[in-house]
């Protein structure tokens, strides 16, 4: 379960999970070496900055940003993701190597897109120990954004008008179900004498979903996305805020609890990579450009759980 979001200049999204999977801040920079197990050795690239898990040296990203302003973000796509055998005739591609092959060379979505069109992704693993993640991605710069997703027939990428994705069912159907929800707004209807609930402020989306399944946190991201007003990094954290999780609201048969592990907002412009975690809501900040760009080491921050909850008397 995961939400991510396209705006005003930012890039983020939510990570959904019954656990922490040891993510933290990666930095790499241009000269890492990235190996690919089909398409040689990338040694030189665009530097790039996001959460991922670190696997025998290799950065393992959930979402990140590089250099020139393009993000990305992979969220689950249970059900409908479905790797190829690998072609001879595209550029063959794991699930966990899509975001260095497309960061590492692409400054736009145009690149992206134009890039995607050669990619098959086909179906390895990066480890025995590392399961596969049925995955679709999210990609954007400053002005817009697009989806790729894995299917029976190849890989597809969709322009994305709304600006947001989740999970399964793929994103045209969301897109074709949050049509439904089109006319809400948030301006007030004029009150009726009659009705008690006048007095009541909101009824404008009235009908707007409030679980959190993957369509109803579509739905809900479209709708704070197209009514807020402008701002910056905090206004975009309070929009994201409206699809997070809380423990205890999402118990899984094994006894696990589903909770917002880590949200996210990338200054597309700035290169500043901001967080927030389940245990605090402190907003803190990872520079892309305050880093060695040109080294060949990787930079880890590890996520801050501490609350720091200041009192006043």
């Amino acid at each position: 379960m995961c939400t991510a979001i396209h705006w005003n200049g930012f890039f983020g999204r939510t990570l959904d999970l019954e656990a922490s999977l040891r993510e933290q801040i990666v930095v790499t920079p241009r000269n890492f070496p990235l190996p690919f197990r089909r398409l040689g050795r990338m040694n030189s690239h665009y530097a790039m900055i996001g959460v991922a898990h670190v696997e025998d040296g290799y950065p393992l990203y959930y979402d990140a940003v590089n250099e020139k302003g393009l993000a990305m973000a992979g969220l689950n796509f249970p059900g409908n993701a479905r790797y190829q055998e690998a072609r001879p005739d595209r550029d063959n591609t794991a699930p966990f190597e899509l975001f260095p092959w497309v960061l590492g060379q692409c400054a736009s979505v145009d690149e992206a897109k134009q890039l995607l069109e050669r990619v098959c992704v086909m179906d390895e693993v990066f480890s025995a120990t590392l399961p596969q993640t049925p995955l679709h991605w999210m990609i954007a710069d400053r002005e817009r954004s697009a989806v790729a997703e894995p299917m029976e027939d190849g890989l597809k990428v969709y322009e994305n008008p709304v600006g947001v994705m989740t999970n399964s069912p793929p994103f045209l159907r969301q897109l074709d179900e949050a049509r439904t929800f089109a006319e809400l707004t948030p301006v007030e209807p004029e009150p009726d004498e009659s009705d008690r609930e006048a007095v009541s402020r909101g009824r404008g989306a009235l009908g707007l979903p409030g679980d959190w399944s993957s369509s109803s946190r579509f739905v809900r991201a479209a709708f704070v996305r197209k009514c807020a007003v402008h701002g910056g990094v905090e206004q975009f954290f309070r929009m994201l805020g409206a699809v997070a999780v809380p423990e205890g609201c999402i118990a899984l048969r094994d006894g696990g609890q589903v909770r917002t592990v880590y949200t996210s907002a990338c200054d597309l412009e700035r290169g500043l990579y901001y967080y927030t975690t389940y245990e605090s809501h402190r907003i803190r900040c990872v520079s892309l450009c305050r880093e060695h760009l040109d080294g060949t080491v990787l930079a880890c921050y590890p996520l801050r759980r501490d609350s720091g909850i200041q009192t006043e008397n």
